[in-house]
């Protein structure tokens, strides 16, 4: 294939040979909806990805950022430099944390949310006295992020493929099954220094978990020694009805990672609420030094956006919307539901998927249903997820339910 017929950008998750032509060219947005080069409307069925939770095109980002840009465009937060936007959104984040004492820890995405985390329990068992416990526990499917730690922790077993040696001291367990955690344990022999979980698993394949986990892993940890870390990456800032999926399941986390909703997307921004039972141990040396940081940690710009976001979010209380959101969906998909093409339909409040038979590819049903106005997310080849704005419409879910009805038909007369 000639270089020529490449397009220059190297895009994530996808073929490297994909020609330039295979690409759907998207060129504004409004509320649920955005719009291709062809001028062709789309229902945006996953928040572009499972992120845009304002809806697109809102004018009071932009107006943040050119005010913010006023007064000061970007320094750094190391040591003992900070800046008023930097400090006003972890003021913000620490009061909506599940979890009473928080602080903030400022990244630039969920992944490095992720790497943070895990490093933060890592270095604060030491701290406390328990370099012995290095163990970080993760769930089979899962999704927590493409950086090593990250990855390593990922319960896709396809996205670790092919990257070398991993980060050492990672166990999995069946996301469901908390007997699993305990017979770990038993083979761990108190080195668990940490369980991360999401609260709805999202990107692995959208599955809430069995009632009262949440409760169980809670109690576990706190036997164990062990930090609890809830991955919000997905699941914050109102996607399960709360400001935190840990608040929707009743638990109180130690580690909160968060990134997407906290700007809607609009600017890379991520982060860690860091509670008390890992606070204390970092903050009880007066010279201890936290080797860790990024480059755009607290950057001005982005925690304007945050800022901007969350006035939106709650103004809007657009939360509120996500128990609507899953009737439409719960009620709509279901309908689908026929033993063959679709398996199943789960998920919960805002986030969705379809689970879908062996003669459905999802990568093909998303591909079909772009012909039908509508962008939702394979996920394998087994799996369709929505994650709408939570802006979304009534009238807008249901074309999302018809272009995936009409998309499976059209297959189906296909062969």
């Amino acid at each position: 294939m000639a270089t020529s017929d490449l397009p220059a950008l190297l895009h994530p998750f996808a073929r490297p040979a994909a020609e330039s032509g295979s690409f759907v060219d998207i060129v504004s947005g409004t509320g649920a909806e955005v719009v291709d080069a062809g001028g062709r409307r789309y229902v945006d069925a996953l928040g572009s990805l499972w992120y845009c939770n304002i809806g697109h095109g809102r004018a009071e980002i932009g107006a943040a950022l050119a005010q913010q840009l006023e007064h000061l465009d970007v320094f750094h937060t190391f040591d003992r430099f900070t800046n008023p936007a930097a400090d006003a959104l972890a003021e913000r984040l620490a009061g909506l944390a599940p979890m009473a004492g928080a602080r903030v820890f400022l990244t630039s995405g969920g992944s490095e949310s992720v790497e943070t985390a895990v490093k933060l329990a890592r270095i604060a068992q030491v701290q406390a006295g328990h370099p012995e416990r290095t163990v970080v526990v993760s769930r089979e499917p899962s999704y927590h992020g493409v950086t090593f730690a990250a990855m390593t922790l990922t319960g896709l077993a396809g996205n670790r493929e092919g990257f070398g040696p991993l980060l050492p001291d990672v166990a999995r367990v069946p996301y469901d099954d908390v007997e699993a955690l305990d017979r770990l344990e038993a083979v761990a022999e108190g080195r668990v220094a940490a369980v991360i979980a999401e609260p709805v698993v999202g990107a692995g394949g959208v599955f809430p978990p069995p009632e009262g986990y949440f409760a169980a892993l809670r109690e576990r940890c706190d036997r164990w020694g062990a930090y609890l870390i809830c991955d919000e990456v997905i699941c914050g800032f109102g996607r399960l009805g709360e400001w935190w999926g840990s608040t929707h399941y009743g638990v109180q986390p130690d580690l909160v990672t968060f990134a997407k909703g906290v700007t809607s997307g609009y600017l890379p921004l991520g982060g860690v609420l860091v509670g008390a039972a890992v606070r204390e141990p970092l903050e009880a040396d007066p010279a201890f030094v936290l080797r860790h940081g990024y480059t755009y940690s607290g950057h001005p710009l982005t925690a304007a956006a945050a800022l901007a976001n969350l006035d939106i979010l709650e103004r809007e209380r657009l939360a509120d919307r996500a128990a609507g959101i899953g009737e439409v969906l719960e009620k709509g998909l279901g309908s689908l539901v026929d033993g063959m093409r679709v398996r199943e339909v789960r998920g919960a409040m805002g986030i969705w998927a379809l689970g879908l038979g062996d003669e459905v590819s999802a990568p093909v049903l998303r591909d079909t249903m772009l012909g039908f106005g509508v962008i939702a997310r394979p996920i394998g080849t087994t799996a369709l997820a929505y994650c709408p704005p939570l802006v979304i419409t009534d009238e807008q879910l249901e074309r999302c339910v018809d272009g995936t009805k009409a998309a499976l038909d059209a297959m189906a007369a296909a062969g």
